[in-house]
């Protein structure tokens, strides 16, 4: 049954805020706290989600269908601006029923090359809808390049960390290369994290193999759901072990989760999400270990806790930097 929601303009439904969303984000860019009421919004509901992604699949549609007839399915304008997003919602629903139509999702016809590039800047998150229908979640700090060809789906993550929700398709595979290793799914949900010293893989659902990027097709590891490895600068890659995608990928819902990690770990996530880096020099310091959860926005109230759960201080450094010091 569809949700519903009292407002001051009567009843709203899911789906119509989906839609409005939707035609939020299709503009060149929009500002932080834009982006942040609708992480709050998408992730406030397993339906919210739901919605929105049926929409993406729904607007990647219009690629598969010639110029003239998406013009004519788009023809007639909106008559008042308030009701823009319905009518926007409208058209893709006519534009799905068309393609179906034309059983242009056979898996034989595959929307033309398409390329882009995506970045964040710290503490910014972007949702990102691909063509074929496919979601990325990318984190703070991060860069990556798509390019879709006639046979492969190719994502270059060159820094930092996103959340691949990928549409199947077999005859296409779709591919992450982040530094020296490269992950390969048809579709599934997944997580790549670059570092400077290693690329980190985890699984939430679904199957992924991951191999150095220059290792032989026969050359590496499967995982499935709850696995995770890692990808060392030579393109080694790790045994498989046991992850927790969830709290691996809080940041998706504005969350830093800590589960008896070093000082030095949360210093370096920490760091992602704000402008100046969090240091943290002395050894001792380095090695405690902590556990508790901090929103991704607000970095500065771990700051102002961590003297009361560790034997810690914090001192600002001439650069506007701050550095974690023994107490």
């Amino acid at each position: 049954m569809m949700e519903t929601r009292d407002c001051a303009c009567g009843q709203t439904t899911v789906r119509d805020e989906a839609a409005a969303w939707f035609v939020r984000l299709q503009e060149p860019a929009i500002g932080a706290g834009e982006q942040q009421r609708f992480d709050a919004w998408i992730n406030e509901h397993p339906q919210h989600r739901e919605e929105f992604e049926v929409l993406q699949g729904l607007w990647a549609a219009a690629d598969l269908l010639p110029a003239p007839r998406l013009e004519a399915l788009a023809q007639n304008p909106p008559p008042r601006r308030e009701r823009r997003p319905l009518l926007r919602y409208a058209v893709a629903a006519s534009i799905l029923a068309v393609a179906l139509g034309f059983g242009l999702f056979s898996g034989l016809n595959h929307p033309q090359g398409y390329s882009a590039e995506f970045a964040t800047a710290p503490g910014e998150r972007k949702h990102i809808a691909l063509p074929d229908g496919s979601v990325i979640d990318l984190n703070s700090r991060s860069r990556l390049q798509v390019h879709y060809e006639t046979d492969r789906r190719v994502i270059e993550l060159s820094a930092g960390e996103a959340m691949f929700s990928v549409e199947h398709d077999a005859s296409r595979p779709f591919v992450v290369e982040a530094g020296s290793g490269k992950v390969t799914v048809t579709g599934t949900r997944f997580d790549v994290r670059r570092d400077v010293m290693q690329t980190r893989v985890a699984v939430e659902q679904g199957t992924v193999k991951v191999q150095g990027r220059e290792a032989p097709d026969d050359e590496f590891i499967s995982l499935t759901a709850g696995l995770g490895t890692s990808i060392d600068t030579h393109g080694k890659v790790l045994p498989a072990y046991a992850v927790n995608p969830a709290e691996l990928t809080a940041w998706r819902n504005g969350k830093l989760v800590f589960n008896n990690a070093s000082l030095s770990e949360v210093v370096a996530e920490v760091s992602r999400y704000r402008d100046k880096p969090l240091t943290v020099s002395q050894p001792g310091v380095a090695s405690l270990r902590l556990t508790s959860v901090f929103r991704t926005d607000d970095t500065d109230a771990l700051l102002k806790a961590l003297p009361s759960i560790l034997p810690v201080a914090v001192r600002t450094l001439a650069d506007g930097s701050q550095e974690i010091i023994s107490k």
